[in-house]
This record gives C-alpha cells, sequence and structure tokens, in this order.
C-alpha cells in the first residue's frame, strides 16, 4: 500500500514537473529604476496588460520572468544572459531606451534566443541562423518623414535639431538629416545632451542663435521636457517640433504648458478614439486600455506601455505557429521554431500599426502606424 501510494504521488509530481516544463517561458527586462524609468515602468504595465489579455497560448500556460536593469546597458546584456543561460527563457522581450535595448539585442543575437524590443534601435548583425531580433516601435525615419512633412507644408525652410547625446539622439537626428535634406530644408544645429542632465541653457542658445525656423526635439520621457522649458523661458513662440517619446504622462506633468502646441509623430494609439471607425487599429487599441485597466487598475497616459503590449500580441501570434511545428517549449529547437515564426508575422493588428515582418524587414509597420498629434493642455489633439 505504502509502494502504491508512492508511485501515486511519484506520478503525480512527475506530471506537475512535465506541466512546469511545458510552460512557455518570456524573459522580460526593463528599467524599473534610473534615467530611463519614466518608459521603463510604463514598459512593465504593458506586459502586465499583455497578460491580462492573452495569458494562455495553445493550452499553454506562459510564465514571464521580469529583470530591472537599472537603465543600465550593462545590466540589460547580463539579464538577458542570465535569462537565457539560467532560466532557459524561449523568447527575450525588452527594454528601455535604446542603449540598453541595443545591448540586450547584442546579447540574444550571440545566445540564438528571439527577441522582440520594445524601444527603437540601429540595425544590428543577424547573426547564424538569420535574424533574431524584431522590433515594435516604429522606424525612425517613417516618423520623422511625418515632421518633415508637415514642415514643407508650411513653408519653413530650416530647423535646428537638440536631442540626447546617445543612441536615440543619433537615430533622430540622422532620420532628420536624410528626410529634411530630400524636402530642401536646412537642418542649421545639432544640439546635444545627456539624460541625466540638469540643464541645457548652452545648446539651446547655441540653437537659436542659427535662428531656424522650427526646433525639433530628440529627447523622451521626463528628460525630454528639459529643452522644452528652457525654450520657453526664453519666449521661443516658433514651430517645436516632438516625437513619438514625448507621448508620456510624466513629460506632460513636468513640461506643464510650455507643451501646448508642440507637434509629435505618434502611434495610433495615441488617439485611439479620435481614429475612423472601420479603423482595425483603433478596436485592438481600446482593447489594450481595457486590458490595461484590468491588470494595472489605472488608464494608460503613455505610448510606452502599448509598445511592449503589442510585443506580446507579437509573441502570441509566433508562439501559436511555433507550438504548430511540434517543437517543445524550453527547447532549442522551440527558440528556432520561434525565430521562424516572428519572421513570418503576416499582418498582426496591434495598438501601434499592423506588423508584417520578414528577414528584410524587422519592424514590420507601414504609413498605417503613424498619425501626427498636437499637445493641447495636456491632451493629444490628432492632425488631419
Amino acid at each position: 500500500m505504502l509502494i502504491k501510494s508512492w508511485l501515486t504521488s511519484f506520478a503525480v509530481l512527475l506530471g506537475l514537473s512535465q506541466a512546469a516544463q511545458a510552460d512557455i517561458l518570456v524573459g522580460f527586462v526593463t528599467g524599473l529604476s534610473g534615467p530611463v524609468s519614466s518608459i521603463g515602468i510604463p514598459n512593465a504595465k504593458g506586459i502586465a496588460a499583455g497578460q491580462a489579455y492573452v495569458g494562455e497560448i495553445g493550452g499553454e500556460k506562459v510564465r514571464v520572468i521580469q529583470l530591472d536593469d537599472g537603465s543600465d546597458p550593462t545590466a540589460s546584456t547580463r539579464n538577458a544572459r542570465k535569462l537565457a543561460e539560467q532560466d532557459k527563457v524561449d523568447i527575450l522581450i525588452g527594454t528601455s531606451g535604446a542603449p540598453q535595448t541595443l545591448a540586450m539585442a547584442t546579447a540574444a543575437i550571440e545566445m540564438k534566443v528571439p527577441m522582440i524590443a520594445v524601444s527603437p534601435i540601429a540595425p544590428v548583425p543577424s547573426g547564424d541562423g538569420g535574424p533574431w531580433v524584431v522590433q515594435t516601435p516604429q522606424p525612425t525615419p517613417l516618423l520623422v518623414q511625418g515632421i518633415v512633412d508637415h514642415m514643407k507644408a508650411r513653408g519653413l525652410k530650416s530647423v535646428a535639431f537638440i536631442g540626447f547625446s546617445d543612441a536615440f539622439g543619433d537615430l533622430m537626428y540622422e532620420s532628420l538629416s536624410a528626410s529634411a535634406k530630400a524636402a530642401d530644408i536646412k537642418v542649421v544645429a545639432n544640439e546635444r545632451y545627456a539624460r541625466s542632465d540638469s540643464s541645457v541653457t548652452a545648446q539651446l542658445l547655441r540653437a537659436l542663435a542659427a535662428r531656424p525656423d522650427a526646433i525639433m526635439l530628440g529627447g523622451t520621457g521626463t528628460p525630454g521636457a528639459l529643452p522644452v522649458i528652457g525654450l520657453s523661458e526664453r519666449g521661443y513662440k516658433g514651430p517645436l517640433y516632438g516625437n513619438h517619446g514625448l507621448i508620456s504622462a510624466d513629460f506632460l506633468r513636468l513640461a506643464g504648458k510650455a507643451a501646448n502646441g508642440i507637434i509629435c509623430p505618434t502611434g495610433p494609439v495615441t488617439a485611439a478614439e479620435q481614429l475612423a471607425a472601420g479603423n482595425p487599429i483603433r478596436e485592438v487599441a481600446l482593447a489594450f486600455r481595457a486590458a490595461f485597466a484590468k491588470a494595472n487598475g489605472e488608464a494608460p497616459t503613455d505610448s510606452f506601455s502599448s509598445y511592449s503590449f503589442d510585443g506580446w500580441l507579437v509573441f502570441v501570434d509566433a508562439a501559436k505557429r511555433a507550438l504548430a511545428t511540434g517543437a517543445k517549449p524550453g527547447s532549442p529547437e522551440f527558440r528556432s521554431a520561434l525565430r521562424e515564426a516572428l519572421f513570418t508575422t503576416k499582418d498582426v493588428v496591434g495598438t501601434q500599426g499592423v506588423y508584417t515582418f520578414t528577414p528584410a524587414d524587422r519592424h514590420g509597420v507601414d504609413a498605417r502606424a503613424r498619425i501626427m498629434v498636437q499637445i493641447e493642455d495636456g491632451h493629444y489633439k490628432l492632425l488631419p
């Protein structure tokens, strides 16, 4: 009787162990602390919303292991390695900030783990076996083209750039330079500042001395408010263009009235209720808001959480097709199947766009992923 009872208990434990092994493991890295936490905390809330929206895939449970990189690229790399090598996750999602995400992506490629980036990054080498990383943020040139088109329509001929002195600032400036040149608009200043700086006075004075027709901002989140406040204090009344990284409650809180009038390119979710009724993104964007409220007990007030939510939707779609191959979660074969599935993603509707990834296109979105909005008293008004 004791032997039979022991065998029964062993069988139950074995079954539980096998079930646990069948769980799909997601390694999620974000900046819950440090200078990029105003992005990282919303990223984490977006993943929570994704779990509330879809928590099981093909009968398999999904478990998320979340780590804080403290807004430090070195920690981003270290966390990615821990998740892949020790926790044996099937896929990586992260992180907040372009330098941190680039560091994480480099590690993911080296370890041959598929990854969904939720911050914009420059192209990374494919590595063995093909590309491993897709991203949900719109390509910077697509967004910046909206700014240049708007400037050209207003007859503006010159623009000054004030942005971060890091990979994100580089992406924004390079995109502006290329689009402006094609539109015969001259970039007359390229001023940079660190996210941790407490003053940008010198940069502002140099930019204003160039007498630009407009100024474009290449900062995000709370540090992105610094030049906005400085320009307002100096009485700047000219056109001011932002970017999708300024769609943030923290930015609005810090910038206050100084933010009024800023025109930003961003994703459709920012003005979901203002989209046409037949727009497929509208339905998903409104569903995201409901899932976010369910998971976090509050309404979303940023755009960063929607990028990680879209990352979850892309992951869910890919995981369904990877499971259909017969590969088991936790195995190298499943990682490879997930990679293959990511790069054959087709018409997955998210909050920021409609995603179709290929080995030649890690962004996966088209012009439907961009709208133009203007900040008015803490709200984002959809522009024609």
